[in-house]
């Protein structure tokens, strides 16, 4: 044992002779002429206490369950979910990657305490068996070296038991794994996982890292200003990373994206400590910037869940200018507000305000959300699109089921029915509210089922009939007309996961515009009413207008009675006026209670049927169908009599070759007139068309004789 102790005091000498000397080594520039950062071996000591017990609980929930007659370790009664606080982020980052390590592990370390005999043990029991393998993984990560010890945190009785017993047998669990790797001629434990999960734990460690800009504190141009202080270089896009090298987004202007080599250093800096500078997944930013295109100066908009408050910064950020409010649903606990409330002063945001309800409980008529114009409608997914399942269930405060989930890299077939019918659900909710005119509806899942499904169900729905307005229409996303990223014709935005992002989609419901020009009034009336523009006396006007049934109209009334003088006057001679000017001189003088006489002159010239304006045809239905609503309309009206004056009618020649004869005879008409409106006579009489306008007399052309009549006169 000396000469074992003495080998670990020579290694433990040589590890700090090499730290020193990575201590001493500077990275420069191209020129050389700025130190960029001094690279430290960070060594792996532990973690304090409380972190087991919650990575352990963790595990208890999310470990797999084997059949009966292969379970050989046994992890006690998993029906009650052990409750889990964390005293602060980085607590809850490392207890949850304790937990899904043991259980991307769980076979290897079972094998490793069965193969030692360390298992089972009648000291430990079953309840413990879960914070047992969290600790044999994180032993064994650090080379089976001892914890360091944490005087500031109050010690856990259950963790020193397992840590003391583990650690006596150390040897025989060294020697358990190494035949573990012997038999699967592995170089690390990384290739005895699935080929599928070693692939996405690859991703997820090459994945870059997303930074968005808390303009509240800072400005672009003093965020690269500092950078450059620090060492790091601007380049043009992601395939020119270097190690201290950082790019532009494409599709956010407010977005940076830096290697993942960097991610520990980054975290450190000043930028992050004050929130100037605030680590993201992409498909967040993604989401905020969509729904920021869509907002007008004054439009107001609802997060539909709380998620990560980082996602509702962020829309803060970009609203601050338009006088924009969010409104947060979801806030259920005082202790929530007060928190999110002191995260939300401490990044200077102003514009956010919280609500109790959960978005499904808030009415379509709630007058807090009366300016409201956009929706950002972030569900509940399954998630397998993300990169880093650690990074989505600390930020959207996902359920930690998730990565057994993300592990098996697929989602139950219930678990897929319930999450689409509860999405499918929140999306028709939001297309009740009558004043939005745009849903910007985000996942990060992978099946169409919560993705392009629901959006077509919700669009299919029938809550678009009961509502007067316009229906939604999907468009293409608009991130910012800042950005590079080139515009989208795809009616949805989808990300495969890759090395360089992680996978989300994307939809932008929005309001069809139709012009006012082609509705009727009454369609107006009920869409101004149903959107909350008018009064309620007349938004009752307009339900009760649209009720009755309509009655024959003025321009109807015209059309029948231009159509009876057009053909009236085809017959005898062909005016230069058009016929229904002549109508419309008529009503004049009958409003103006005045009767004239007209005084018609002979034609000298007969006109061309082209020369006469054109008047609609109808067919012997319709116009049966006019007089009849016609008489039907004048039964009710008061009478006035006005004297109109035919034109001399011409005499054919007679069969005894008399000359033919001009008529002197004048033939007058009672028409019935109410309120200026004159509507032609029943019956036919002789016709004449009235040249006076105002005061003013006018000629009309004389008749020729005609040499043979084409027809005979119905007045002879």
């Amino acid at each position: 044992m000396p000469g074992f102790k003495s080998n670990l005091v020579s290694l433990h000498e040589d590890v700090i002779n090499d730290t020193s000397d990575l201590n001493e080594m500077k990275i420069s520039d191209e020129k050389g002429s700025v130190e960029k950062r001094t690279m430290t071996l960070i060594e792996k000591n532990g973690y304090h206490d409380s972190v087991y017990m919650n990575a352990a609980k963790i595990f208890q929930g999310i470990h797999t369950e084997k059949s009966k007659d292969k379970i050989l370790v046994r992890y006690g009664d998993g029906s009650v979910t052990p409750m889990v606080t964390f005293k602060d982020e980085y607590s809850q980052r490392v207890s949850y990657g304790l937990a899904f390590n043991a259980l991307k592990y769980q076979d290897l370390l079972e094998e490793m305490l069965l193969d030692s005999c360390v298992y089972p043990c009648h000291s430990i029991p079953e309840e413990l068996t879960s914070l047992l393998v969290v600790m044999l993984y994180d032993l064994q990560d650090r080379k089976f070296r001892a914890r360091g010890v944490f005087d500031e945190e109050e010690p856990v009785p259950e963790v020193r038991k397992i840590e003391c017993y583990l650690y006596r047998f150390k040897t025989k669990l060294a020697a358990a794994l190494a035949r573990c790797r012997i038999k699967h001629d592995a170089l690390s434990i990384e290739y005895l996982l699935p080929e599928a999960i070693r692939e996405q734990q690859q991703r997820t460690s090459a994945l870059p890292l997303y930074v968005w800009i808390n303009t509240f504190k800072i400005s672009l141009e003093d965020v690269f200003g500092d950078l450059k202080n620090k060492g790091f270089t601007r380049v043009q896009s992601v395939s020119d990373f270097d190690c201290y090298t950082y790019c532009m987004d494409q599709h956010c202007p407010d977005v940076l994206v830096f290697p993942s080599s960097v991610k520990e250093e980054l975290l450190n800096l000043d930028l992050f400590a004050d929130c100037k500078l605030l680590l993201q997944d992409k498909s967040r930013s993604l989401a905020v910037h969509s729904a920021q295109a869509l907002l007008n100066t004054g439009d107001d908009i609802i997060v539909a869940h709380v998620g990560s408050p980082l996602t509702i910064a962020h829309m803060s950020a970009l609203t601050i200018r338009n006088t924009s409010n969010i409104f947060v649903c979801g806030v259920k606990s005082s202790a929530k507000a007060d928190e999110l409330g002191n995260l939300f002063s401490h990044m200077e945001c102003k514009n956010i305000r919280l609500l109790h309800e959960d978005f499904t409980e808030i009415g379509s008529t709630d007058p807090r959300l009366e300016n409201v114009k956009v929706i950002l409608l972030l569900p509940q997914c399954s998630g397998l699109g993300v990169g880093n399942p650690i990074d989505f269930i600390v930020n959207e405060h996902g359920d930690a089921g998730f990565l057994r989930d993300f592990f098996r890299g697929s989602v139950s077939e219930d678990k897929l029915n319930v999450l689409a019918e509860r999405q499918l659900n929140e999306l028709m909710h939001a297309m009740k509210f009558n004043k939005v005119q745009a849903i910007v509806y985000c996942t990060c899942s992978l099946y169409p089922e919560e993705n392009e499904l629901v959006v077509k169900k919700a669009l299919e729905s029938e809550v678009l009939e009961e509502n007067k307005v316009q229906p939604y229409r999907l468009i293409p996303p608009v991130f910012s007309t800042c950005s590079n990223s080139v515009a989208s014709t795809e009616i949805f935005f989808k990300i495969e996961p890759s090395e360089m992002c992680s996978g989300c989609f994307l939809a932008v419901l929005e309001r069809e515009k139709e012009s006012p020009e082609n509705m009727s009034d009454e369609d107006i009336l009920a869409r101004a009413a149903a959107k909350g523009l008018l009064d309620g006396t007349l938004a009752e006007k307009s339900k009760k207008k649209k009720k009755k049934q309509p009655k024959v109209t003025q321009l109807r009334r015209n059309i029948a009675g231009a159509e009876f003088l057009h053909h009236q006057t085809l017959s005898n001679i062909k005016a230069e006026l058009s016929v229904s000017k002549a109508v419309s001189n008529i009503q004049l003088r009958s409003m103006n209670g005045t009767n004239r006489r007209v005084e018609l002159k002979k034609s000298l010239h007969p006109l061309s049927d082209a020369a006469l304006p054109g008047v609609p045809k109808y067919t012997v239905q319709d116009r049966q169908t006019l007089a009849r609503k016609a008489r039907t309309e004048r039964k009710r009206m008061e009478t006035k009599t006005v004297d109109i004056v035919f034109p001399s009618a011409v005499a054919p020649h007679t069969p005894h070759g008399n000359s033919p004869k001009t008529s002197s005879q004048h033939c007058c008409h009672a028409a019935k007139a109410a309120g200026g409106r004159m509507f032609p006579p029943p019956k036919v009489v002789k016709p004449a068309v009235p040249r006076a306008v105002g005061d003013r007399m006018f000629p009309l052309p004389k008749v020729v004789k005609p040499a043979v009549p084409s027809h005979a006169r119905p007045w002879m």
